[in-house]
């Protein structure tokens, strides 16, 4: 069994799908920008390459040697606040996505997974409360999230020509808004679940029982529990006849006042709203339409929202509690 690879691998997805590949008896490379304490979750049993910078090509390459299959999660992203006020640096992902594809290809490299992200999906189709479901064929005419959708949508393109043109094995999950624990909470790059869980927690431990919601609350989205995304993610890159992106994400679509509630039912606690009007907010509405990756692959979640937000809020508490600093 040669030795697979996975990028971003010091990132939340990342962590978790190398600790899967890790437990099936699978070699991993795993690979992060990041230095070994900025890691979420970091495995003894994998070769850990710290500090490496697959956007260089050479690094790109040493990477992918003699790697079969490769997992591409390496992205600069974060929350809603970070990737609207950090186009360029989301744009300047496509060195990674370009180089590690090429490199792989020259490697080798026989299977490509490539994480791509909702926010493909055209603008326009996205400007009510109560969206229909986005179906992947939704991407097109392209009008993506400014920025950091540009770059997922380019760099799926990219998956196909080389598909096309090269006969390499790729396989694209658009992810939908994927939490759980060992991620991202603070800082800036938080995504919504999180972001709620640490604002609780923090109202909670101070005994200040008010909250900041963003916008007024009312836009809507859908969340993935980690291991059900990790779980579709396995799936995607064995299946034999996915071969255009497909949705990856939950259709339990909730308003961020319903994500607020939800989180205040686990703590126990009622907080004033305060609602940021002039907060950065995306899309009005989002939601998976996962009528494609049901048929054809039998996949759906398993972990309805509360539990899995019973479990996120546990652990963002206990990093809180003890004083750990955000990564």
């Amino acid at each position: 069994m040669s030795t697979v690879l996975v990028t971003g691998a010091g990132g939340f997805i990342g962590g978790h799908l190398a600790k899967r590949l890790l437990e099936e008896g699978h070699d991993v490379r795993a690979v992060d920008i990041k230095p070994r304490e900025r890691w979420y979750l970091a495995h003894d049993e994998a070769e850990n390459l710290f500090d490496f910078d697959v956007a260089i090509q050479d690094n790109a390459a040493v990477a992918t040697k003699g790697c079969r299959d490769v997992y591409n999660l390496a992205a600069d992203m974060g929350g809603m606040g970070f990737i609207e006020n950090n186009k360029a640096l989301c744009m300047l992902s496509v060195l990674t996505s370009t180089h590690v594809l090429e490199e792989g290809r020259k490697n080798g490299m026989e299977r490509y997974f490539y994480s791509s992200s909702a926010c493909v999906y055209a603008a326009d189709k996205q400007t009510t409360t109560d969206i229909t479901a986005l179906k992947e064929a939704d991407a097109y005419p392209a009008m993506p999230e400014d920025g950091y959708g540009w770059e997922k949508l380019f760099s799926e393109r990219m998956c196909r020509h080389y598909t096309e043109d090269f006969g390499l094995w790729t396989r694209v999950a658009r992810y939908h808004n994927v939490y759980g624990p060992h991620g991202t909470w603070d800082g800036g790059r938080e995504k919504a679940p999180a972001a709620v869980c640490r604002k609780v927690a923090a109202a909670a431990l101070s005994g200040k029982h008010e909250i900041e919601i963003w916008g007024d609350g009312e836009q809507t989205r859908s969340f993935t529990w980690i291991d059900d995304c990790v779980d579709g993610t396995r799936m995607i890159m064995d299946a034999e006849t996915i071969d255009d992106p497909i949705n990856l994400g939950s259709s339990e679509m909730v308003s961020i006042n319903e994500l607020v509630s939800i989180v205040e039912g686990i703590a126990g606690l009622e907080l004033e709203r305060k609602h940021k009007l002039d907060a950065p907010l995306g899309v009005r509405g989002r939601n998976s339409d996962n009528t494609r990756i049901k048929q054809e692959l039998g996949w759906e979640p398993s972990t309805r929202l509360r539990d899995g937000l019973a479990k996120t809020y546990a652990w963002v508490h206990q990093q809180m509690s003890e004083g750990v600093a955000s990564l």
